[in-house]
């Protein structure tokens, strides 16, 4: 897998990544499907310090992991949230701990003292490669979400970096 951070030219490839979570999986809270002009701005709300990384196989965007600013307020500028999105004919091949080794990289070379990643419930092989990567649990949001018909827990789990 070659590893590089994202260009414009990648966001069909991005979202449709992400739709398919988006309908398919509790790995997001989004329920519907994000429009090309949604993804922009998502995608230019990103830079040097909160970059986007794409993973390709044989010239195939095969996943995605993003930093993301935690909160717009100030005190939290050294904190950010860490996601991961694999397509689903390539999830448990190692893709997303290699995307995600490399993001806690450039997460602590950009300056960022805290990274969080939240998990729903149901997902143990997330919560088990967070861990593996030095993330610890910190708590749970008790029924905070709802998607396909179930209300679900979030697990909160951080890096101090």
């Amino acid at each position: 897998m070659q590893i590089r951070r994202a260009t414009i030219n990648d966001l069909a490839a991005i979202t449709e990544i992400y739709n398919d979570a988006i309908l398919k999986t509790v790995a997001t809270f989004d329920t519907q499907p994000k429009t090309p002009d949604e993804q922009e701005i998502w995608f230019k709300s990103h830079g040097p310090k909160y970059p986007i990384i794409v993973g390709e196989v044989d010239s195939t965007i095969i996943g995605w992991t993003s930093l993301s600013p935690y909160s717009d307020r100030c005190a939290y500028s050294d904190t950010a949230e860490i996601s991961v999105y694999i397509a689903e004919e390539y999830r448990g091949r190692r893709f997303g701990r290699i995307l995600l080794e490399k993001t806690v990289q450039l997460g602590q070379d950009a300056g960022l003292h805290v990274l969080i990643a939240r998990i729903a419930e149901g997902n143990e092989k997330s919560v088990h490669l967070f861990q593996s990567l030095g993330f610890t649990h910190v708590g749970v949001l008790k029924e905070v979400g709802r998607k396909f018909g179930k209300l679900l827990d979030v697990y909160l789990m951080q890096k101090i970096l």
